[in-house]
């Protein structure tokens, strides 16, 4: 937007403008607007974003010297994984692969999220890296350590979204090794909706997990819903944060969303979005 050149014109555009204005469906307020905004633009969501995954580097010499080193939690790890060779285990969606462009198609047309429109995303192959994971995918692969990917697109996603990171740069192994997506079948182990606990545990089986990295807390392990039990999933591993676990920003979308309305997708847009308000916390100066 162009600034006005005085105040004068500034308070006379103001002026003149005002009966014009109209309100219309397209104007309405959409809660996901500024999120994706900051996301696309900022210099402050690249900085963070390349600042954790510099971090996570960093930590890779450490984690591979140490032949007890593990970032799976003890419930989800193999019972002795000394001999098995490293991994890192990483979340796709705003982790690796930045789908921004399809959240601002979302923002741009008045829609909400829905499968169709999301797989056929996906099979565009034309999400670009998030910032950072490909310099920390690419010193991974020279230290000798396989990436693999647990992620909750639909297992029947799996060739585009390889096709996607390969076309990247992002090294891709054989895919039934490194792709471990929603619905995958785990034998001995069965897992509720996106629950990410028994994919971690056949990577468990075939792999020594230096680090995980992540947009949400469900990236790491498996935890409740709500917003206590993920406040309390923190506090009690707070220790393996920015050491095992590394966590990219991503105020788009996530569990801490549903979280605010009790995780009922049912309810109208108007509910969930006055649950989100009662939500904020302010300061009453009177």
């Amino acid at each position: 937007m162009r600034l006005l050149a005085t105040p004068l014109l500034l308070v006379l555009a103001a002026c003149s403008a005002a009966p014009e204005l109209r309100r219309s469906p397209a104007s309405d307020a959409n809660d996901n607007l500024n999120a994706v905004a900051w996301m696309q633009t900022s210099a402050e969501y690249r900085a963070l974003a390349e600042q954790t995954w510099r971090g996570a580097a960093d930590a890779l010499d450490a984690a591979l010297a140490d032949p007890q080193w593990n970032a799976l939690l003890p419930g989800d790890r193999a019972a002795d994984a000394t001999a098995l060779p490293p991994a890192v285990v990483v979340d796709v969606d705003e982790t690796v692969l930045d789908n921004s462009p399809y959240q601002a198609r979302l923002v741009r047309d008045g829609l909400q999220y829905d499968d169709a429109t999301w797989a056929a995303w996906v099979r565009e192959e034309a999400a670009r890296a998030v910032p950072g994971a490909l310099a920390f995918a690419r010193a991974a692969s020279e230290r000798g350590i396989t990436i693999v990917y647990i992620t909750n697109r639909d297992a029947d996603l799996a060739a585009p979204t390889l096709a996607n990171l390969r076309a990247l740069g992002f090294p891709v192994g054989e895919a039934g090794r490194v792709f471990y997506g929603k619905g995958r079948e785990v034998a001995g182990c069965t897992q509720p909706g996106s629950d990410k606990g028994c994919r971690r545990r056949a990577v468990a089986r075939e792999y020594r997990v230096l680090l995980q990295v992540g947009d949400q807390v469900t990236d790491f392990g498996s935890v409740g819903h709500g917003r206590d039990a993920q406040a309390q999933f923190v506090t009690e591993h707070a220790g393996w944060i920015g050491s095992r676990w590394w966590i990219l920003p991503n105020p788009s979308y996530g569990g801490w969303e549903p979280a605010l309305f009790d995780n009922d997708w049912s309810l109208p847009a108007e509910a969930r979005r006055a649950a989100k308000l009662d939500a904020l916390e302010s300061v009453d100066t009177h």
